[in-house]
Order: C-alpha cells, then structure tokens, then sequence
C-alpha cells in the first residue's frame, strides 16, 4: 500500500469521525419521544446563524410555525447540542413567570469567564444563582421611581438639544434623508452619559466624546467570540482552558479609565455629590460594600449599556413606525399636547405607552430567549408524552414568533398601537397569555425598563412637537430584519425626513 494511499484512508477515517461526532447525538430528542427538527451537521437547527443569509430568528420562526399546532415542545440543536424550544404561551409564560426558580438563568452565562470578562461577568444578565439576586438587590434602588424622576430634567435638557441637532442633520441630508439609528443613539449616549456619570459625551457635536465610537465597539460582536461561542456548543469543556471576552481590553480600558475620572471629578465637587443620580447612587453602594474601581465599573456598565442601544433602537423604530402611519402620529401628537410635561404627566400617556408597546412587539430586542434549567421539570407534549429537563439543559422562547402570531394578534405585521390601549385589554393582557416580551418578563425583567421609558418618551414627545416624521425612500416599506444583528433592527437601515412645523 503506497504512502498515498494510506493518507487518503487517513483522511477519509478522520472526516468520518469528524461526521459522527457532529451527528451522533441527533436522535436524543426522538429518543425521548419528542419530534425534532431537521439538522445538519456543525450548523445544527438554525444554519442562517452561519450562512447570515437571513437573521437567524427567522430560523427559529419556520420551527415554530410549522410544528405549533402539533406540538407544545421540539428538538433541536445547537451545532451538536440538543436544547428544547417551547411552542405554546403556556410554557413561555411558566419560563418567565411562574416556574422561574426552575429556569433562572440566561444561557450567555456560560459564555462568560470571570477572569477574562470582568465588566460582563458583573452585569445581572449574565450572573447565575444567588449573585445574580445580590446584584439585582444592589442595583434595583438606583433605578427607582424617585431616581429617574429626579433626572428627568436632564433628559428634559437633553432632549432640546436633540431637537437642534435634528434640524442640523436634516438641512445636511437634503432628500437622502437621516440616518435615523445612528441620530437616535447620539441621543440616548448623551442622555445616558449625563444621568449616569454625569458628564457631556458631546453627541450633538462636531467633534464627540470617544464614547460614542466605543459604545458601538461594545455591540459588535467580534469573530472571535462568535468562533469561540461555537466551539463551545461543539465541546463544552474547552472553557476550562480557552475563552474568548465579548468586550475587548482597549474597551474594557476605556470605560474603567472613564469611570475613574467621574469618580475623582464626582468626589472633587460638592454640587455634583449634590445630583440624586446613578452615579452618586452607586458611589454610596462602593462605600458601603467597598467596592473597588472595577466592581464599581461593572455595577455601572449595566446601567449604560442597558441604556444607549436597546433604547436607541427602540426610539428608532417607534419613529419609523409612526412615519408610517400618519394618523398614529397626529393621534399622539394630540394627546402630548402643547404643555411641558412633569415626570407624573409623562407617565399618563396611554397613547403613548401603545405605541412603545407595539414597537417592541414588532422589533423585540430580545428575539428569542434562552434560558437555562436550573431545577428538573417536566414539559408534557400535545401527543400526552412528557419529557424532562435537568439543570443545564437549554429552553428557548421565539419571543419574535408570539408576538406575530395570527392567533394571538389580529393582522400581527400591521403597526396597530390601539390593541395594548386599556379598553382593550392593555398590555397586560398579552403578557398574562405568555404572548408579550418587551422587556422580557418575570423576576429578570429588564432591571432598566423604567428609565428606558422614560427617554423613550421624553424624545418622542419633543421630536413629535417639532417635526412631522416621514419615511425616506431609501427607506424599505416592510419589516424585513437585518440579516445578522443580534437585536431586531430593520434591513438596510433606517432614513427619515424631519419637517419642522410652523
């Protein structure tokens, strides 16, 4: 046999094992009477997650619309790694809400490495157990009622300040529109940066704050986590000696070096300790619990983080979304009135509060959730067959499919923010059906949801006052989503024109 020879039997036997180490696992679910989706080799059940030819959260839909009428759980994988997707509100609401000790943490926790990620490793998203509940314990009061009332004017002033820039932008884009995401992330970077920290990131300038370049680093996911995050759904066990962080050592240095010097500059000033913000907040909590800088950095990235590109996006689509209906806009602006609105009146908006409701319904932030077992529970199929889960085993949510199914929303691709008014049912309705997910639900509801309302509507109130909002044409007429964001954001981007009225 020529040397030849014997390599290409070599490398014949190693594709071999290499296609039944991906594949051998593909009957655990049948195995357990439980229907399982069609897989392929390394991409597993969602394939767009690796072409990108599509977002990956269609993927996720087609399972869902093809097998919800049959059954309440499937199968599928994730490369090689069985995880069960729930089909029915039922279950979905139990995840969240009332079995919640039975799925307490996210999925991304096993992602993170303490020692690699420091600020995410911290954030309540990621925690696990019983440090999650200390830190959301800690965290909780800084974003109080009384809290994000007393920076209210800030966004107030802010907001102002939004409306100029507008206008600028406007005159410089002529017909081709503006660039509607990156506008609203200037504006939730300067809002966030001023109620957080305390400081101007200098958004609306010319020449801004390396802030606003860095907290667009932080959402961009790299290669190398991506890769990583795959080979751990490949082998589990290559945490213990290989990881990757999601936020990279330049950033991690630029917002522990930010924090340090809010700290020195909040300490020097006897009218800034004065502020009733974030910052003096989790100031006492460092003196209290001795924290150190980069504790004391971590604690606050949840709240920045949490601030600038979920709201942001959230801003971004209302503001198309009501470009598009222009009764939906003259309607709010009616309701908003003339009057500068007190902190109170804000919150006394239902008109207003309908239209964030139906955007998030229709652009989730979180697309699909993935939880993680943390007690055994039992899932009973349509057919009468059970199956159990034990900790560690991952349960997905299409959070993107309930919100647009027919069953539970009439005409669920048309904008229609009078379905979550109270008279219909409001917004508890939908999330007592386990069919709502705006903020995510249950005791891990998003911890900064009151303070994203709140510069949600501070902006759409000025912006809605000055401008008439109109869609571009550059601008596409359906909700088709970006083929790789991790967040729902519209394809090809979002182009506004901003008619100031007389």
């Amino acid at each position: 046999m020529s040397i030849v020879t014997v390599i290409l039997l070599f490398l014949v036997a190693l594709v071999a094992l290499c296609y039944l180490f991906l594949i051998w696992n593909f009957n655990y679910w049948k195995k357990r009477g439980i229907k399982t989706v069609k897989s392929w080799p390394l991409l597993g059940s969602f394939p767009s997650l690796f072409t990108q030819k599509r977002n990956v959260v269609y993927d996720v839909d087609e399972i869902y619309r093809k097998y919800k009428s049959t059954d309440n759980v499937v199968g599928v994988f994730s490369t090689r790694m069985p995880q069960l997707m729930v089909l029915s509100p039922e279950y979905a609401q139990q995840v969240f809400v009332s079995e919640f000790r039975r799925f307490h943490d996210n999925e991304m926790a096993r992602t993170c490495d303490t020692e690699t990620d420091e600020i995410l490793a911290n954030n309540p998203f990621i925690l696990t157990g019983q440090a999650w509940k200390e830190r959301r314990a800690e965290i909780t009061p800084g974003l109080s009622a009384n809290r994000v009332s007393a920076v209210y004017p800030v966004s107030q002033s802010v907001c102002k300040k939004f409306v100029e820039y507008i206008k600028r932008q406007q005159r410089m884009a002529g017909s081709s529109g503006v660039d509607t995401k990156s506008l609203c992330l200037a504006y939730t970077t300067e809002v966030v940066a001023d109620c957080v920290l305390g400081i101007s990131a200098q958004s609306f300038s010319d020449n801004p704050n390396p802030l606003v370049g860095m907290i667009k680093r932080v959402f961009d996911q790299s290669f190398g986590f991506i890769f990583y995050v795959t080979l751990l759904t490949l082998w589990p066990p290559i945490k213990k000696f290989y990881s990757v962080p999601l936020f990279s050592k330049d950033v991690v240095k630029f917002f522990f070096d930010l924090m340090q010097r809010s700290i020195n500059l909040r300490r020097e000033s006897a009218e800034a300790r004065d502020r009733v913000d974030f910052l003096n907040y989790m100031l006492q909590l460092q003196d209290k619990k001795g924290l150190n800088t980069m504790e004391l950095t971590s604690h606050t990235m949840t709240f920045l983080t949490d601030g600038f590109e979920t709201t942001s996006m959230v801003l971004t689509h209302t503001l198309l979304l009501l470009g598009r209906d222009s009764a939906a806009q003259q309607r709010l602006r009616e309701e908003i009135g003339t009057a500068n609105l007190s902190f109170e009146q804000l919150s006394e908006l239902p008109y207003l509060d309908a239209c964030i409701h139906e955007t998030l319904r229709l652009f989730p932030p979180g697309l699909f959730a993935r939880k993680l077992c943390t007690e055994r529970f039992e899932f009973a199929n349509k057919d009468g067959v059970s199956v159990g889960v034990v900790p560690g085993d991952v349960i997905i949510v299409p959070n993107y499919s309930l919100h647009h199914d027919e069953k539970y929303y009439e005409q669920p691709m048309q904008f229609r923010p009078e379905r979550f008014l109270e008279q219909n049912g409001g917004v508890r309705k939908y999330r007592d059906q386990g069919v709502y997910f705006g903020w995510g639900d249950g005791p891990r509801v998003c911890p900064g949801m009151r303070f994203a309302l709140t510069q949600l509507k501070a902006a759409l109130v000025e912006v809605l006052r000055n401008f008439e909002v109109k869609v571009n044409s550059r601008t596409r007429n359906d909700n088709e989503l970006d083929d790789t964001y991790f967040m729902a954001m519209l394809k090809g981007g979002i182009w506004l024109d901003f008619e100031e009225r007389k």
